[in-house]
């Protein structure tokens, strides 16, 4: 799925005001401020930055993955706020790739995966099409996003949510639900997992 266009909206007096990013260009704009040095811009004054809610920040080099962190619940007071704190980490602190380097940014794509509240489920729920999957089990938890490259069956879903959080086959866990939005620049219109 592409973002939303940039779009520029009309004021009462027919005026424009400046185009308004969206969530994928808006990750990018943060990234490019913390690889010059600077904080990241306030959020694109639109509403869809207003409301809290969780999300996953992906980031690929010529698309493969670079970084990909979220939140399964909301850290910050919305949208905007939230994006800008998952961006940063996604280029900086996903343990499985070194910090991103300021060279490497015209190499980049960006997608935003916005997150539903999670919802318990069985596994007869599951579709790894439309739902991304949480597990629990005592302090281990694992997640995954939905419709991601290669996960076309709840088996393949739960087999590599469970392995990601470290439940054995057969060791009882909680299983949970959730749907996204996802905002995507060309290049990176699928989600990390």
């Amino acid at each position: 799925m592409d973002d939303q266009p940039t779009r520029t909206p009309a004021t009462p007096e027919g005026e424009t005001v400046a185009p308004v990013l969206g969530p994928a260009e808006y990750a990018r704009v943060c990234v490019g401020a913390y690889c010059a040095g600077r904080q990241a811009p306030p959020a694109p004054a639109d509403p869809l930055y207003d409301p809290k809610a969780a999300c996953f920040c992906s980031i690929k080099k010529r698309g493969e993955l670079r970084g990909c962190i979220g939140t399964l619940t909301p850290a910050e007071p919305d949208l905007g706020h939230e994006i800008a704190r998952n961006a940063y980490a996604a280029a900086y602190q996903d343990p499985r790739f070194p910090p991103l380097r300021p060279e490497e940014l015209d190499d980049l794509s960006f997608s935003v995966d916005v997150l539903s509240p999670a919802e318990d489920c069985t596994v007869d729920e599951l579709d790894p099409a439309r739902y991304g999957v949480l597990v629990t089990s005592g302090w281990r938890r694992g997640v995954l996003l939905p419709d991601l490259d290669g996960v076309d069956t709840v088996a393949r879903q739960l087999s590599i949510v469970l392995q990601k959080a470290g439940i054995a086959p057969g060791e009882p866990y909680r299983l949970e639900r959730f749907t996204v939005t996802r905002y995507g620049q060309a290049g990176c219109d699928a989600a990390c997992g």
